[in-house]
């Protein structure tokens, strides 16, 4: 396969990368679908002295460990340099520094190895990694995709044609969870530390609001924040727990209740959870019984899916090539991409 022959097929091996915030990711997955290998480097402990992810240190420990990543990838799949047929890397959204070094790094790769580069949009990973474990999903479906930067409901009508049918208006649901995190003094990452923590408290202990909650199909998680400072401030006689719980309720009530809506409204066969937040405990149980309760093929991804990886990556990739051909070597990163709409 040459740089210029958009084509895709079930033997094409694509090497995924995978740098857009705090995870330096590589993996090889073969028909978009065969997961060779997955490789996640982790900087959360780098991260954690700091309460959250620091962009130049990001950015810099990619340069560090992608290199090794990637190698360990390619070895984990059996295959030498320049045996895959396609290299695809994320160029947004996320941080911009992150994201420059896996673009350059896959566009210097597939020069070197005369294959194929591949620009892929995050957020469209997301939506393939549901697709990368269960192939089988019944289109179209209703996504939640919800992570530290994003929470969004989206209507995947078919292969790279989506709807956003809602998001956040000020915070993300996971951006909640580290804030809310941080206060309570639990540390970061937040969305673990709350979930960990509220398994001894009572999440009817305390009424946080459901902002908009039967308004359309957006997200307010700002005021919830805010609310919980205040009773905190106002109680602090409660236990951590009962908060965190309560909180956490709070949050999980909103985004089950929208998706099941929105799911409803737009003749979804399926309804999928993604994203970082997708592994929080009470979230996966609830919104599996709503699958249950209204009839949909319910899907919720394994925990190494949920987190950003290379795999999820390398599957969009391969859709991507299929599709569309091989992304032009001056396409560069971009911190703002948004997830590409049906018109």
């Amino acid at each position: 396969m040459t740089p210029t022959e958009p084509h895709a097929d079930a033997t094409t091996r694509v090497l995924g990368i995978e740098t857009s915030c705090d995870e330096t990711a590589a993996a090889v997955v073969t028909g978009g679908n065969d997961v060779r290998s997955s490789v996640v480097s982790s900087q959360v402990d780098i991260h954690a002295r700091y309460g959250g992810v620091v962009p130049e240190i990001a950015s810099r420990a990619h340069v560090d460990l992608l290199t090794p990543v990637i190698a360990q990838a390619l070895v984990e799949a059996g295959m030498a340099d320049g045996e895959v047929d396609a290299v695809a890397a994320t160029n947004g959204p996320g941080l911009v520094g992150s994201l420059l070094v896996g673009v350059s790094t896959a566009k210097a790769l597939a020069l070197v190895w005369g294959v194929p580069f591949v620009a892929v949009n995050h957020l469209e990973a997301h939506l393939y990694a549901t697709l990368l474990e269960d192939p089988s999903l019944e289109l179209p479906a209703l996504v939640l995709l919800v992570s530290g930067g994003h929470t969004l409901l989206i209507a995947m009508e078919d292969h790279g044609r989506y709807r956003l049918l809602g998001s956040t208006v000020d915070d993300a649901a996971g951006e909640a969870f580290d804030k809310v995190a941080r206060y309570l003094g639990l540390g970061y990452p937040g969305g673990p530390a709350i979930d960990r923590v509220a398994l001894d408290g009572d999440p009817t202990a305390i009424a946080f609001p459901r902002a908009m909650r039967g308004d359309g199909f957006d997200f307010s998680f700002s005021g919830l924040k805010t609310s919980v400072i205040n009773h905190v401030r106002k109680h602090p006689e409660a236990t951590t727990a009962d908060v965190a719980a309560s909180f956490q309720e709070a949050v999980v009530d909103t985004l089950v209740d929208k998706a099941r809506r929105a799911a409803r409204e737009m003749g979804a066969r399926s309804m999928c959870l993604g994203g970082g937040v997708a592994a929080n405990s009470v979230l996966r149980e609830r919104f599996l019984s709503a699958c249950v309760e209204d009839g949909f093929h319910g899907f919720l991804p394994s925990r190494a899916m949920c987190t950003d990886n290379a795999a999820m990556v390398a599957a969009a990739g391969w859709w991507r090539l299929r599709a569309d051909g091989p992304s032009p070597l001056d396409t560069g990163a971009d911190p703002n991409l948004r997830l590409p709409l049906a018109g």
